[in-house]
């Protein structure tokens, strides 16, 4: 079978064996959230219902979108380890930059975040050229993809038609053909498990707790009732009077004057907000979900640690929660492209980690002061032009090293001749010609 101009053989079906719960879902290995829940009317939401609660959107989005925004950067190591920046015109550039004919950049790298976080899994189908470098990447459909272990130990895809991605029927590839980026393999190495595995039970209580307290508001705001009587009501009465009181104070007639008669009167049923603590409650869910995702509170509603300063508080959002897969993403990428040795990806952290103003001014100045930067260096982090004579760091003359005043001997009066010349000396013997210069004119002019 041909696929993008290449031809793929054939694998017979006993040779192969899928995966356990593969295709990447967490929703295909929960089935109930505890033995006997079924028998007990608990039951979880689905993926679509889970994602319409906040406190899964809130985090999910918010870690998709901070990693797609950071540039990828192709970078070349040297014999001394420092990282370079290559020019466009590698031919690993391109798909960098466009990675498919529908999607740029930032689209194509939030979808994988996206997927890995909401499936466990990331599926990417490389393209390759005659040369056999990769031009494109598609991101599969996780549920339509199914790892496949070879009895030799080889490991194999199957992939579903997708018209998107050119896939016009069911076939099956190679792993070198696919860029497979998975997170919390628990039971199995290829089979990654999202993190709503952990907080799905807490999504489903927070979206009910959401849904009940809209019940309750579109009933003006008033729990349900009874109606009681003085005395013993035969059953007719009572149904006539509760299709009465619902026709005439239902749904729609919040708000009405009712009338009863006969000593009736309405008790209200149900707890209310405070003392079923609503509020904690969803917020605890919320929280919680936060948790299984790694994201700090205070970026969801909470609150902000106190004594934090900006700096501080992204870095511990990066390295908590970011990082991992940050650095999963690079390695998948540096592998699935097949780079050189020396050749790798790296995200541009600075559009994560940025320092405000006055801070970011003080770290460019004292790096400079202290060698560290040249001053054209730390232009470039403000988005100036180079100046003259800033391509190197710099040092004043004053600084000497500790090995170099050991070797100096102490002046005296009858060898000043031997001390070394200096700037403190050069300038004494500058200001002793001076003065020979000047007593020299007085006695001409005398």
């Amino acid at each position: 079978m041909r696929i993008f101009g290449f031809e793929f053989k054939r694998i017979k079906a006993q040779q192969l064996v899928a995966v356990p719960s593969s295709g990447g879902g967490w929703f295909s290995v929960i089935r109930e959230s505890f033995p006997g829940a079924f028998q007990r009317n608990v039951t979880i939401d689905g993926p679509r219902d889970v994602l319409a609660f906040s406190g899964v959107f809130a985090p999910l989005t918010l870690i998709a979108g901070d990693i797609a925004k950071l540039r990828v950067k192709l970078v070349e190591e040297d014999e001394d380890g420092i990282c370079t920046e290559l020019p466009y015109t590698s031919p690993f550039w391109a798909v960098l930059r466009k990675p498919n004919h529908f999607q740029n950049r930032i689209q194509f790298w939030a979808q994988w975040i996206i997927s890995k976080l909401l499936w466990g899994n990331t599926y990417v189908l490389k393209v390759r050229d005659q040369r056999r470098m990769v031009t494109q990447l598609y991101i599969l459909d996780s549920q339509r993809v199914k790892p496949l272990v070879a009895t030799s130990g080889d490991v194999y895809y199957e992939l579903s038609a997708d018209h998107l991605s050119g896939l016009v029927e069911t076939v099956t590839v190679p792993a070198s053909e696919i860029i497979h980026d998975r997170m919390n393999c628990l039971w199995h190495p290829l089979v990654g498990i999202s993190p709503l595995y952990a907080c799905a039970l807490s999504a489903t209580q927070g979206r009910k707790i959401q849904n009940n307290s809209t019940t309750f508001f579109q009933n003006a705001s008033r729990p349900s009732g009874i109606l009681v009587a003085p005395g013993n009501i035969s059953e007719p009465d009572a149904i006539a009077m509760k299709a009465r009181w619902e026709q005439n104070y239902g749904s729609g007639n919040e708000g009405r004057t009712a009338v009863l008669g006969n000593g009736l009167k309405y008790e209200a049923m149900g707890w209310p907000a405070d003392q079923s603590q609503l509020i904690e409650q969803l917020g605890w869910t919320k929280f919680d979900c936060a948790d299984c995702f790694h994201v700090p509170h205070f970026l969801i509603g909470g609150a902000v640690p106190a004594g934090s300063t900006i700096e501080a508080l992204n870095l511990m959002y990066y390295t908590k929660c970011l990082q991992s897969l940050i650095e999963s993403a690079e390695l998948c990428m540096d592998e699935g492209l097949a780079l050189l040795p020396n050749y790798y990806t790296e995200f541009d952290l600075e559009g994560l980690l940025r320092m405000d103003q006055v801070a970011q001014m003080t770290m460019l100045a004292e790096s400079v002061k202290g060698s560290i930067r040249a001053p054209n260096e730390a232009r470039q982090k403000l988005n100036l032009k180079p100046a003259d004579g800033g391509e190197s760091p710099m040092a004043q003359q004053q600084n000497w090293q500790l090995s170099q005043l050991a070797k100096r001997s102490a002046p005296t009066d009858a060898a000043e001749s031997d001390v070394p010349d200096t700037p403190g000396n050069v300038e004494m013997d500058v200001a002793a010609l001076a003065a020979k210069f000047v007593k020299g004119l007085e006695a001409k002019h005398a």
